[in-house]
């Protein structure tokens, strides 16, 4: 038999996920099953944004828990994101974007809380820019039996198991880590399945490009201001696309830095700490970059609130290096 007549497609993320639980011999598989489910959701909502039409663009009429106008394709990602997650059995408690409480599955015994955005730059769909899934795993730390606590949803970044970011683009492509580095898969449609398509990821430890809104820029911190006229100095590129998935993803393969801080009028910034913050903070470290929040790490940050926001500056290890000097003048 010619094998050059059938060349091989490559690993699937099941494959994959079942070759990395072997490697812990008490694994028991809640894990593997939980990253499965959010892999099932990511197909569907890949599915829906790619077949958008008038019924699913636009605004939904309503706002969210943040104040933000709702876009239909927000309610859809977050129906389907929560019916995978109560489904799939291994989530008791989910904290959502789009959600002022908790959501409890009815799942009491499991072992998990997943914190998400489920649609991350949704007011981007109508000009076909690309969007994201942002998630946060984290272990129960209340005993089973009853629904998740308050207490177990407002843990440190330190304490995540698993986190990772779908994006939703040219391609759909699923980003992970479990705390052994960063792999990243892209769906194949008409197969129905993710393939590793980016192992061990790595993100650059020098950048030239920086991601901001400029636009903001005589609100920033002056720290952050100082940077920013060092970077125009040094003639490294300005990349900004507005969806935060998009702007770390290719920072991650690249090298870069992005940065949203807070401002004289927002003191925290924009973005949520449980749910973006720190799921992009996970994985960057793990693919050898840095989070911050100008000064403090972000996964040292205690969360005080479900949906608490917090200065994001985050990418390139030596570029984050250099924002905490221009902070600390």
């Amino acid at each position: 038999m010619n094998d050059a007549l059938a060349l091989p497609v490559g690993t699937t993320l099941d494959r994959f996920i079942m070759r990395k639980q072997e490697d812990f011999p008490f694994a028991t598989g809640e894990l593997s099953q939980l990253l499965r489910d959010i892999a099932l959701a990511a197909k569907i909502v890949s599915r829906e944004i790619s077949r958008a039409d008038q019924d699913t663009m636009g605004k939904f009429g309503q706002q969210n828990v943040q104040g933000e106008d709702q876009q239909k394709l927000d309610v859809i990602a977050n129906i389907r994101f929560i019916r995978a997650l109560r489904n799939g059995g291994e989530v008791c408690t989910i904290v959502s974007e789009e959600e002022e409480e908790p959501i409890h599955t009815g799942n009491c015994h499991a072992k998990y809380i997943v914190a998400m955005d489920p649609l991350d730059g949704s007011s981007n769909i109508d000009v076909n820019i690309p969007t994201g899934t942002i998630f946060g795993i984290y272990r129960r730390l209340s005993d089973g039996g009853q629904d998740g606590t308050l207490e177990d949803c407002l843990q440190k970044g330190t304490q995540q198991v698993a986190a990772g970011y779908i994006l939703y683009g040219a391609s759909t492509l699923l980003v992970y880590t479990t705390g052994c580095g960063v792999n990243g898969f892209t769906y194949e449609p008409s197969l129905g399945e993710f393939f590793l398509s980016h192992p061990d990821m790595k993100i650059p430890e020098k950048g030239k490009q920086y991601s901001c809104n400029e636009a903001n820029v005589s609100d920033f911190p002056l720290g952050i201001q100082n940077y920013l006229a060092f970077c125009k100095e040094q003639k490294y590129s300005s990349r900004y696309i507005g969806s935060l998935v998009a702007d770390f993803h290719r920072n991650l393969l690249k090298g870069g830095i992005y940065f949203y801080p807070g401002s004289s009028k927002n003191k925290t910034g924009k973005l949520r700490l449980l749910y973006e913050c720190n799921p992009l903070a996970f994985i960057a470290e793990q693919a050898g970059g840095q989070a911050t929040d100008g000064i403090e790490r972000i996964l040292d940050k205690s969360p005080a609130e479900l949906h608490e926001r917090c200065p994001l500056v985050i990418g390139s290890s030596e570029m984050i290096d250099k924002v905490r000097k221009y902070m600390t003048l």
